[in-house]
C-alpha cells in the first residue's frame, strides 16, 4: 500500500501532508471533494457515489489515492489498468473506464489509466493536484508499466473554437501562446500530448473533446 509523508509550504510555512490510498471510512470526504472540485456546468451525475469508490477500492486499491493537509482530506486521484494499444488511441472516458465503476480494470494492463483527479478549491494553491500526479507516476514504476494515460479536458477551447481547430489549440497551448486551466496543468506535470479525441467526455467548455496526454516509465524503452 502506498503512503507519504512530507510538507508543502503556505507561503513560507510548512504545511504537513500525507498521500495514502483511500479507503471506505473515506467515502464521504471523497464525494464532498468531487462536489467541491467540479461544481456545475460539470454534470453532477458524474461526482463519485459509494459504488464506484467502492469498485475503486475492491478492484484496484493501489489506484485510489487521496492526499490529506493537517489531517484534512484536500484531494484525490484514481486510477485502473487497462491495456493500451497506440496504434488504436480513440476512445471515450466513458469506455475505458466503465462510467468510473472500473469493471474495466485489466490487472495484466500495460497502462495506468487516470479516472479522475480532484483538489478542493480551498487548498489549490498548495500544489497538490502535481503532487498526486507524481505519486501516480510512482505507481506507474512500482508496477512496471509503460505508461500513465488519462484524456485531459480543454475547458478554455469554448472560446476559441470558431477560430481554431481542437489540435490547433493544444499547439497553441504546447507552444505558450494560449493557457488552459487543464492542459498546462497536465503539462507542468510532465505529461506529454498524444491525441486530441473527440467526444471523449460531455463537456460544453471543451465542446466533448478531451487531449489524451501521458508519462511514459523511464525505465521502460519501447518503440
Amino acid at each position: 500500500m502506498y503512503r507519504k509523508e512530507f510538507f508543502v509550504f503556505e507561503q513560507d510555512k510548512p504545511v504537513p501532508v500525507v498521500i495514502r490510498n483511500y479507503n471506505e471510512n473515506d467515502f464521504a470526504d471523497l464525494i464532498r471533494i468531487q462536489q467541491e472540485s467540479f461544481p456545475p456546468p460539470f454534470p453532477s451525475e458524474l461526482w463519485w457515489n459509494e459504488e464506484q469508490l467502492k469498485n475503486h477500492v475492491t478492484l484496484f486499491s493501489q489506484g485510489a489515492l487521496c492526499i490529506e493537509v493537517n489531517g484534512q482530506m484536500a484531494g484525490s486521484m484514481t486510477g485502473l489498468r487497462v491495456d493500451f494499444n497506440p496504434q488504436q488511441p480513440d476512445h471515450s472516458w466513458e469506455e475505458v473506464t466503465d462510467n468510473g465503476y472500473i469493471r474495466t480494470h485489466n490487472p495484466n494492463g500495460n497502462t495506468l489509466y487516470v479516472v479522475d483527479i480532484g483538489v478542493r478549491p480551498t487548498y489549490r494553491k498548495l500544489g497538490l493536484g502535481k503532487w498526486l500526479m507524481f505519486a501516480m507516476y510512482e505507481v506507474v514504476v512500482h508496477l512496471g508499466l509503460e505508461r500513465l494515460l488519462g484524456g485531459g479536458r480543454m475547458p478554455g477551447y469554448h472560446k476559441v473554437e470558431n477560430n481554431l481547430s481542437p489540435e490547433q489549440y493544444v499547439d497553441a497551448v504546447v507552444k505558450g501562446d494560449l493557457k488552459d486551466p487543464v492542459i498546462s496543468f497536465l503539462l507542468r506535470c510532465g505529461r506529454m500530448p498524444v491525441k486530441v479525441v473527440a467526444n471523449y467526455l460531455e463537456d460544453n467548455e471543451s465542446c466533448n473533446y478531451g487531449t489524451l496526454m501521458e508519462w511514459r516509465n523511464p525505465f521502460i524503452h519501447s518503440n
